[in-house]
């Protein structure tokens, strides 16, 4: 499922189509999360795809790690990030927010 998925397309006063504005939510911690120690050439995607089977859902692992400014990339090798879990409570929480 990519973030946009269920994004809605609306229009604005002059006709030009746009998405409607997206709300994430606050990843929790959980017992569930796990701990992974990057390397140089991981990327949040590649991850998602790895962890959750869904390369899509990269910017759940991007939230969740605040500590990397890219929205793409992260920044060399051996840093420590979370992938949070149950990813489903994740979706649904985001799914909720914007529907």
């Amino acid at each position: 499922m990519g973030r946009y998925t269920r994004t809605p397309i609306v229009k604005n006063i002059s006709g030009r189509q746009y998405y409607k504005r997206v709300v994430y939510p606050v990843i929790p911690r959980s017992n569930q999360d796990l701990y992974v120690f990057t390397t140089d050439d991981d990327r949040y995607d590649l991850l998602a795809n790895q962890y959750y089977k869904d390369a899509t859902l990269w910017w759940v692992i991007s939230l969740a790690n605040p500590q990397t400014t890219n929205a793409s990339l992260i920044p060399g090798g051996g840093l420590q990030i979370r992938i949070p879990f149950p990813i489903q409570d994740i979706i649904a929480e985001y799914n909720a927010l914007n529907e």
